[in-house]
């Protein structure tokens, strides 16, 4: 069960990872996507954030289902719908095209982070959980860096759309492996209470909330900066271009990378989650905000920044070790749906929302077909960024410890 268990948990990762470099893709090619589809920056963030929308809408109903069906024949499937949508993306003569197919995409990858979950938590020694999370947050986190610098040059090389007919080509293998690896539901496995009383005891506690808001904090400057509004944002605030700045914002993705197996072995060891989420929200925001607002900082001192932001905004993980410690076994799942609903829903909310704030402060310069925006309008907009952060921090001074980390 061990051997098996790792291995599935590693290609189980793998299509997080896969999940997570779709997932931030169109940060790298939103002046094409502007150009080919003649939209504004609210219907670009918009398209962006569908995946967010239906990823944050069905995971409660995806827990339930991993509970009932298993992860074997969801992930299996989810993959397959993920590598649909790319095709579809990429095949899109029209937005309304676009937006099926990144819808397909956003409801294949709704799987992926419950599906490791699910193998965590029914393969692998409980003991564990918060490392082995971490270790799957870390695949997670190579997925973004890959959807950054190495999509960026792959779409120079090819363009936009053959870098998605690759992206759905590589969905389909993956979809095989899933199916030989991860191992069927067992027989015996028998769901005691209903999904209402299991919903109602997560929701009435009030730590599974401070959780999810702190996790939603932690995620937004990654999805909503990092993850598409970046880049637009380093070419007209800093006059850095495409190619020069992914690389500085895969760092984001960098730091996410060390510091998710980092902080999930630690707060193992400790068996405590609130010191490290204190710690981590506070390097987030305050890194954050010196990068969008110190514009004399040297471009050395920003990689930086943007390195220890992700290594900070890493304790994400945390959150969801400490919504299974605050809750009984039968409600762990409904706490977990509720967190990742959250924690998606910061880039559902904040890419469109700053695409809007762009918009409404266009002066009405346009170039090559593409709407151009200010500084000034860029720096107003994301304020929304910094703000999101720090609320995370003050937050995280209302959960409490669980009392049961690394006991179960």
């Amino acid at each position: 069960m061990a051997r098996t268990g790792l291995i599935a948990w590693a290609v189980g990762s793998l299509f997080f990872l896969y999940g997570f470099t779709l997932r931030v893709s169109p940060g790298v090619m939103v002046e094409e996507l502007m150009r080919e589809f003649q939209v504004s920056a609210l219907v670009l963030g918009n398209l962006s954030a569908i995946y967010f929308y239906v990823y944050a809408a069905v995971q409660i109903p995806v827990g339930v289902m991993m509970d009932r069906i298993g992860p074997r024949v969801l992930m299996t499937v989810a993959c397959c719908l993920c590598s649909v949508g790319c095709f579809l993306f990429a095949s899109a003569e029209d937005i309304r095209l676009a937006y099926l197919g990144r819808f397909l995409i956003g409801l294949g990858s709704a799987f992926t982070w419950v599906g490791v979950l699910t193998i965590i938590a029914t393969s692998l020694p409980a003991r564990n959980f918060a490392g082995f999370t971490g270790g799957g947050q870390l695949a997670g986190t190579t997925g973004a860096i890959l959807g950054q610098a190495p999509l960026a040059l792959a779409i120079e090389w090819f363009g936009w759309r053959y870098s998605l007919y690759g992206l759905g080509m590589s969905g389909l293998a993956l979809a095989v492996g899933l199916w030989g690896t991860v191992q069927p539901k067992q027989k015996d496995t028998v769901v005691a209470v209903p999904l209402r009383e299991a919903l109602r005891v997560a929701a009435a506690n009030a730590q599974t909330w401070w959780l999810a808001l702190v996790g939603m904090s932690l995620t937004g400057p990654v999805l909503a900066f990092a993850g598409l509004w970046g880049v637009p944002w380093f070419a007209a605030v800093r006059g850095v271009p495409r190619s020069e700045a992914a690389p500085l914002l895969s760092l984001v993705f960098a730091g996410w990378l060390i510091g998710a197996p980092l902080m999930g072995w630690l707060s193992d060891k400790l068996q405590r989650r609130v010191p490290l989420l204190i710690a981590g929200t506070l390097v987030s925001s305050s890194t954050i905000a010196s990068v969008l607002y110190l514009p004399a900082l040297d471009l050395t001192v920003v990689a930086v920044l943007l390195f220890l932001s992700g290594v900070g905004g890493a304790v994400m993980i945390l959150t969801f070790a400490a919504g299974r410690d605050h809750s009984p076994e039968y409600a762990r799942g409904a706490a977990l749906g509720i967190i990742n609903t959250c924690v998606v829903a910061s880039g559902a909310l904040l890419q469109p929302l700053i695409g809007a704030l762009l918009d409404f402060q266009w002066d009405g310069q346009m170039q090559d077909g593409i709407r151009i925006y200010s500084a000034q309008a860029y720096q107003n907009a994301l304020l929304c960024v910094p703000v999101g952060a720090l609320a995370g921090f003050v937050l995280t001074f209302l959960v409490k410890e669980g009392g049961r980390a690394g006991q179960h």
